[in-house]
């Protein structure tokens, strides 16, 4: 029932958000949202202060990725409002749900003309899936709830609301509460699950690939059942990769479309591919031909047909319950012969660890992920920035835990990899947490070391340091044109470090390497490390 006790807009705006569960917001306010800030004060939201309001919605965006949760995030107008533009683009690219609430000038009346006045709706229009200003009060309830089932709906991405500031101080009567419903997710057709059980029980060399829209908190658990029980290997994206629980001996590799990749003998080679989750954000991880593998396209949404992806049947509904439904009526099969998939899938093993040996300083790539891999609890999280390393981390770090690499291959932004790892740090407090930047994605950020030490985290960071913007530099190469205008200079990292408060080391070895991280974790708080890396044009 409607209360007539008037509450300010500001508070009702806050309990809207507690009644859809959210427990964090970060993000750096300013005048215009200060009443939205005194609300937060008295309520049960932590709010966490950030030192960039693009690391603010990185975090946001990345609790969202790892809750399933609305990620929530807060600035003010202009400015403020503009520093979360990359930040909507990486959530709305990625699927991650994030709502991001920003401040305004009154809008009743105006006393400082066009001062730091940007149309913030309009610009976030490309950026999101709904944006939206709140004019009366009295609506917030409703509004909030429907930003809540956008974000959320699949699939997943980045909505905006714009509270002015004439509106939070707005007294309102009569307004309610509306409860969070969850939703039941449409279910596939039954004829169409039995034709894809078939296709795969009649197949010789079937394999199943988990792209993007697989890696959803209400997926994992369905999707391991399925490889386990059928036995089929599998493939993955670079945002696929880490869905699969256990499993390890089933996993070929993380597909991509470049020549002389060995993972795409075994493509050429199956006779039916199973693609859960794709989702046309990532690179093409294979090209359909006429005569190739037969396609089973199983997604929330119908495919978008192009040249290259044009599949033959298509599974569409709500991804876990299709892949449980799928499991039910599939067991291992005596006619699959995967042979020839695990001799590619040791030949790519075999490679890298050949390439995991090299001792040469500054580091090698595969040496750096070895060493990582070895320091890491089959349970620790690694949040990747962008850079060339990621390339390598995607294809040879293996997991065994769902959700233990983050990584962006949608939008693929430097900068998001130290706030992505206090998100994970945040939501898994008991888990060691590592970020791994370049130098130059690093400093795009770097300011929220402050964060992270002030909120008392423990996390590693790894800053691999060439000096450079290292992945053009190598595309430079590849393209024949002179190493010119990539190489810069950086600050002494270990004192960069201690100058906000955390502990710096630097690495003259590679085998220093693993025993500083688990140094470094057991002693507690926040690192960085500084680890020189080399990248031939060989690798």
């Amino acid at each position: 029932m409607p209360n007539d006790r008037k509450i300010k807009a500001s508070d009702l705006l806050v309990r809207a958000l507690e009644n859809e569960g959210v427990d964090l917001i970060f993000g750096l306010p300013g005048e215009e949202n200060i009443d939205f800030l005194d609300s937060l004060r008295t309520s049960s939201i932590r709010f966490v202060l950030t030192r960039h309001e693009q690391g603010a919605a990185f975090m946001a965006a990345t609790y969202g990725r790892l809750t399933g949760k609305v990620g929530v995030c807060l600035a003010t107008l202009g400015p403020g409002a503009t520093n979360l533009v990359t930040g909507a683009a990486y959530a709305q690219l990625g699927a991650f749900p994030l709502l991001m609430i920003t401040g305004q000038k009154p809008i009743r009346a105006r006393r400082q003309g066009r001062f730091q006045i940007v149309d913030v709706v309009a610009m976030m229009t490309p950026l999101t899936k709904h944006t939206e200003q709140i004019v009366d009060g009295f609506a917030i309830p409703s509004t909030v709830r429907d930003a809540f089932r956008v974000a959320l709906e699949e699939r997943p991405g980045a909505v905006h609301l714009e509270l002015p500031e004439d509106v939070a101080q707005q007294m309102v009567a009569g307004a309610h509460i509306i409860p969070s419903v969850a939703p039941h997710r449409p279910e596939c057709a039954e004829a169409a699950i039995a034709e894809a059980a078939m296709l795969l029980r009649d197949a010789c060399h079937p394999l199943i690939l988990v792209g993007a829209g697989a890696n959803r908190q209400n997926v994992i658990a369905e999707l391991s059942a399925l490889v386990s029980k059928t036995g089929i290997p599998f493939f993955n994206t670079q945002m696929g990769k880490g869905v699969v629980e256990g499993c390890a001996d089933q996993y070929i590799g993380t597909a991509a479309v470049s020549e002389g990749d060995r993972l795409h003998d075994a493509i050429a080679l199956s006779d039916v591919i199973l693609n859960i989750g794709h989702d046309v954000v990532e690179k093409p991880p294979f090209l359909m031909l006429p005569d190739g593998p037969k396609v089973i396209h199983l997604n929330y949404n119908s495919a978008e047909i192009d040249e290259v992806y044009f599949p033959q049947l298509q599974v569409v509904g709500d991804i876990g319950t299709s892949v449980c439904a799928l499991a039910g009526r599939l067991e291992r099969s005596a006619s699959h012969d995967f042979a020839e998939f695990y001799a590619v899938r040791d030949d790519i093993r075999a490679k890298a660890a050949t390439q995991a040996c090299e001792a040469r300083f500054p580091m090698a790539p595969a040496r750096v992920v070895a060493e990582v891999r070895s320091a890491m609890p089959q349970d620790g999280i690694i949040a990747l920035d962008n850079g060339m390393y990621k390339v390598w981390f995607a294809a040879n770090y293996r997991t065994h835990v769902a959700n233990t690499v983050l990584l962006d291959n949608a939008l693929a932004t430097m900068g998001a990899g130290l706030p992505s790892a206090m998100a994970a740090a945040m939501v898994h407090p008991d888990r060691r947490v590592m970020a791994i930047c370049g130098d130059g994605g690093f400093l795009m950020n770097g300011q929220e070391l402050e964060t992270a030490v002030r909120l008392r985290l423990n996390l590693v960071v790894l800053v691999l340091d060439d000096a450079s913007y290292g992945m053009i530099r190598v595309k430079q190469a590849e393209a024949g044109h002179p190493d010119w205008g990539l190489n810069f200079g950086n600050p002494d990292f270990v004192a960069y470090a201690q100058a906000h408060g955390a502990k710096g080391h630097r690495i003259k070895s590679a085998d220093a390497l693993a025993p500083l991280i688990e140094a470094c974790f057991s002693t507690g708080g926040v690192h960085l490390i500084d680890a020189p890396i080399r990248y031939d044009l060989a690798e």
